[in-house]
């Protein structure tokens, strides 16, 4: 990677000292950012470094995070703004000494220039190792030759997420689609849960194809009956194609028509009427996918073409009553919430004992009930939460949630190494999964891996947009990193699909204690009490700390702890550490590791937390669940 300043002779010029000092501050903003991404500052080359890097992905994530900070720096008044232009490429190197030689390094030079003041470009060998795992776009140049170079060379600029766009509707690249849900036009009006399953069917099935990023359902129904135009849908989606279409269900035959629409155009870029059997359907959703793909001159590899053949087909009314279940699963956290969600997939697997998803599904919400002390939790909830994971994996080897779930019945009990095996898994058979996304990320920060829980907190978002879990949970991870210029586009998205409810006043109450603003977060918090429920001592406790009212602080923190609530243990150890009173927050968190209920995110990454973090006790309760 090779940094270089814009303008910094004429800067010199001009005002010598100054622009010496802008040079200091840009080494001392830049120089973190290279060593936490694994880089090593080879040489400065005057007004710009080269740097080596284990892998491209690191190079090129710490550039966008270079290019982010500096952009956040130069919005503070009275700093004189800082542009750099950053070239990256990929090759072998020849050492000497400190130094490294070699074509690699000159190309690296010679795209550097093609960059825009403030830009990033990388070659084609850089891009087919990165396109599908950063947070920007990459964008192809028109094909240049570079001085020293034989022939022509791809380069590629990188579209940096900024401001409102790195936490809006994210842009999914070229592939990204959303399939509207398709219109009920049989006779009988009854029949509309047969469109609405075959809407869910075809989300499942083309995210299952490794280059295409498919939206998720949860944000796509509410489009159901909608008057937007296509093109005001993809704006909001951040996808540049929409396969939207009609089902007429007459006894066993159907008719189905189906067209892909790009979003800039308004175009039809491939429409087909199919007439089939009932029997026929899921041979017809396979069918669909191979021909979307090829409308988007997407390549099938043999191993996904044979993959969509080998799905296990469900009844209608099961997978209906199984996505039920997850919508309510993945809504507010309540007991009947979880409860109304057990119910559903128990119905589904009444009607249809193969329902894989079902059984991945009844997994993850019995070990949600046990630990939240909700209802009546199964007596045996681990054996059979394994039960049901093992049932769906034996019926559907390949099936991305079944691998999630058993990723999380790992993450449960320490096991990061085979819990992040599992993740990977999930998201390698189904790259549009956000639930693997979203648990990933928290995994990653379990393990202060905070670069790469961001980014997998973005692809959670982007590919949900309309989700107040996964928004929220962008937000939390940009607050633990204090990249907190990057956090009001979040809260007025939020404050808006949530309807100004609690997800949003919770984030809301954290940000603000963030930037040390606890009076204006007390008063946020009184607006989380007035709604009711039971998440409000934890955002008080926060403020009371902040405002340096320890003793009433403490009295929350006891009578929590005297309820013995499992889900309140991590936040009440916080609640301790933030007053100052590590013994009893080690106290709490011995019980949470002893019960297998805690959760490290804030623990481990939340700034204010530090002092905790740096008692030796600390250490061995990490060494104790595998993360030292």
């Amino acid at each position: 990677m090779f940094t270089d300043t814009v303008g910094y002779t004429e800067s010199t010029q001009a005002d010598e000292s100054g622009a010496l000092e802008s040079l200091r501050q840009q080494q001392e903003l830049i120089r973190p950012l290279i060593a936490s991404h694994h880089g090593r500052e080879v040489k400065s080359t005057g007004d710009g470094v080269l740097v080596e890097f284990d892998s491209a992905l690191l190079a090129t994530e710490c550039a966008i995070e270079i290019q982010r900070r500096i952009s956040e720096r130069n919005t503070t008044p009275g700093v004189l703004p800082i542009q750099i232009r950053i070239g990256i490429h990929l090759g072998d190197v020849e050492e000497r000494g400190t130094d490294i030689l070699g074509d690699a390094v000159n190309i690296a030079a010679r795209i550097e220039p093609a960059a825009e003041p403030g830009g990033i470009c990388v070659s084609g060998a850089v891009r087919e190792q990165v396109w599908n795992k950063i947070s920007g776009q990459l964008e192809k140049l028109p094909a240049r030759s570079l001085k020293g170079l034989q022939g022509s060379m791809d380069i590629y600029r990188v579209r940096i997420p900024r401001g409102t766009d790195s936490i809006s509707p994210g842009s999914l690249g070229p592939n990204g689609i959303a399939v509207l849900p398709f219109a009920n036009i049989s006779p009988d009006p009854n029949d509309a849960y047969f469109a609405d399953g075959l809407t869910e069917e075809l989300i499942t099935v083309l995210s299952q194809l490794q280059t295409l990023r498919v939206i998720s359902r949860t944000s796509v129904m509410q489009y159901k009956g909608s008057s937007k135009t296509i093109g005001q849908i993809g704006s909001e989606l951040g996808v540049n194609s929409v396969l939207e279409g009609g089902v007429r269900k007459a006894g066993n035959r159907l008719r189905i028509t189906a067209q892909l629409i790009d979003v800039g155009s308004d175009g039809h870029l491939w429409a087909r009427t199919f007439e089939r059997e009932l029997n026929d359907v899921f041979a017809l959703q396979a069918e669909i996918a191979r021909e979307v793909a090829q409308a988007l001159e997407i390549e099938l590899p043999s191993s996904e073409s044979a993959r969509l053949e080998r799905r296990p087909p469900v009844k209608p009314e099961s997978y209906l009553a199984y996505l039920r279940g997850r919508a309510l699963f993945n809504a507010v956290w309540t007991e009947r919430n979880y409860l109304g969600a057990r119910a559903l997939f128990e119905e589904a697997l009444a009607l249809d004992p193969n329902n894989a998803r079902a059984h991945s599904g009844l997994a993850d919400v019995l070990r949600y009930i046990h630990y939240a002390n909700y209802g009546d939790p199964h007596p045996d909830w681990d054996r059979t939460s394994r039960m049901h994971v093992a049932r769906a994996l034996e019926i559907d080897p390949e099936l991305a949630e079944g691998h999630c779930s058993l990723g999380s019945i790992h993450w449960d009990n320490f096991e990061y190494e085979e819990a992040e095996t599992e993740m990977r898994r999930a998201l390698s058979l189904n790259p549009s999964y956000t639930q693997a996304h979203h648990w990933y990320a928290g995994i990653l920060l379990d393990e202060a891996r905070t670069d790469e829980a961001l980014q997998q907190s973005r692809l959670a978002e982007q590919l949900d947009p309309q989700s107040t879990l996964n928004l929220r949970w962008l937000a939390l991870t940009l607050i633990l990193r204090r990249e907190l210029g990057q956090v009001p586009p979040c809260l007025v998205r939020l404050e808006r699909l949530d309807e100004g409810g609690p997800r949003y006043l919770e984030t809301q109450a954290y940000y603000l204690f963030a930037r040390g603003e606890f009076v204006e977060a007390s008063r946020v918090v009184d607006r989380l009490v007035a709604l009711g429920g039971d998440r409000a001592w934890v955002e008080r406790v926060w403020t009371l700390a902040g405002l340096g009212k320890k003793e009433e602080a403490r009295q929350l923190l006891q009578e929590r702890e005297a309820m013995r609530v499992p889900t309140g243990y991590s936040t009440t150890a916080e609640g301790y550490a933030l007053i100052g009173d590590f013994d009893a927050a080690f106290r709490v968190l011995d019980t949470a590791v002893a019960e297998r209920n805690v959760s490290l995110q804030i623990l481990r990454n939340e700034p204010t937390l530090e002092p905790l973090r740096r008692d030796p006790r600390f250490l061995a309760l990490l060494k104790r669940i595998h993360l030292a």
